[in-house]
């Protein structure tokens, strides 16, 4: 089970303002890789003919964000770590109707 981020500061910024980073314990990341629904794309393919948001893969992929974070989250707290410093995400698609949703950053131990 993947305890919540609520413990765990996550910054996009190599430190975190007020605290002192103490030690860096290294690189962390979160990944998932999600597929498309059937029923998401057909929906989707009427949206691209008018326009506008397309909502379900809008919130598959929110979902997937947070799920990627969360994972990242987990392996800084298993190494000790008080924060992630640097945190970045990155989407790819790795196959006809799949992405993968990558969070990453360094791991550190704060004052």
């Amino acid at each position: 089970m993947i305890a919540s981020r609520s413990d765990m500061l996550i910054a996009t910024t190599e430190g975190i303002a007020g605290r002192e980073v103490v030690e860096t314990l290294g690189l962390v990341r979160g990944a998932t890789v999600r597929a498309k629904h059937i029923g998401t794309d057909v929906l989707a393919s009427l949206r691209n003919l008018v326009g506008g948001e397309m909502k379900g893969y809008s919130s598959m992929l929110a979902g997937a964000r947070e799920q990627a974070l969360d994972r990242m989250a987990a392996a800084a707290r298993d190494l000790g770590a008080d924060a992630v410093v640097g945190c970045r995400m990155e989407t790819s698609s790795i196959m006809n109707g799949a992405s993968e949703i990558v969070a990453y950053g360094t791991a550190v131990r704060l004052r």
